[in-house]
């Protein structure tokens, strides 16, 4: 065996091989006696995805392929989702900013146009509103931030209930 200085010897672990290995999970949010969390996936090129445990151990994946859960409000990001009682989630979906709800047994289906980033979402009780934070990109220059409505049922940009108006 070889002595050398610390940090100078060759390690056949390389970083990229913990980072791979490292699923991380937030923005853990219960509903009904039902966890839901995301998870980053480094293995996946970060891509994030709302997951669920039903109770019986079994882990649901709810985000289908080609949909990453995240947004840039603030460029910092914040909570990008939210489930509704009937198995609806609803996210931000990272490439384009735009909010997909996405019902059992279905493709996700965009509720919101271009232009604007949404976070930090709560859904009302019968599940036709999410209220939220709204960045506005559609006037160039600096974003417009307001507190908003949005429809469940889409084609809203949202409804301003605070904050600069459209």
């Amino acid at each position: 065996m070889q002595v050398r200085p610390y940090g100078t010897w060759s390690s056949p672990i390389a970083p990229a091989d913990l980072a791979r290995a490292s699923v991380t999970l937030g923005y853990v949010r219960a509903l009904d006696g039902v966890a839901y969390w995301i998870e980053s996936r480094p293995a996946e090129k970060g891509r994030s995805v709302i997951v669920t445990s039903r109770g019986d151990g079994r882990i649901t994946e709810l985000t289908p392929n080609g949909f990453n859960v995240r947004t840039r409000v603030h460029e910092y990001g914040g909570l990008p989702y939210a489930v509704g009682r009937d198995g609806t989630s609803y996210f931000s979906n990272f490439s384009d900013q735009r909010i997909y709800a996405c019902r059992p047994g279905t493709p996700p289906v965009a509720l919101t146009p271009d232009g604007y980033r949404y976070a930090d979402f709560e859904l009302n009780r019968a599940g036709t509103v999410l209220f939220c934070v709204r960045e506005d990109h559609t006037a160039g220059g600096e974003p417009k931030n307001a507190i908003v409505a949005v429809p469940t049922s889409g084609g809203s940009a949202g409804t301003v209930l605070f904050g600069e108006s459209d």
